[in-house]
């Protein structure tokens, strides 16, 4: 993985695909229900995430 920062709000991230992978499916299984409490705002922040990744697959 390497992060760049781009703009002092602005970050680059260039990931393997595993490493994505990884990723991914850990914010899906936090976001799904995970055991433990996650705060509605961090719930919402990673279902937003979730969302505009898997809108950018599909339009790949």
């Amino acid at each position: 993985m390497r992060v760049e920062r781009v703009r002092p709000t602005a970050w680059r991230v260039t990931f393997h695909p595993l490493e994505l992978a990884a990723l991914i499916s850990a914010a899906r299984w936090a976001e799904g229900g995970a055991e433990g409490e996650l705060p509605p705002e961090a719930r919402s922040q990673l279902r937003a995430v979730l969302d505009s990744y898997d809108e950018a697959v599909a339009r790949s």
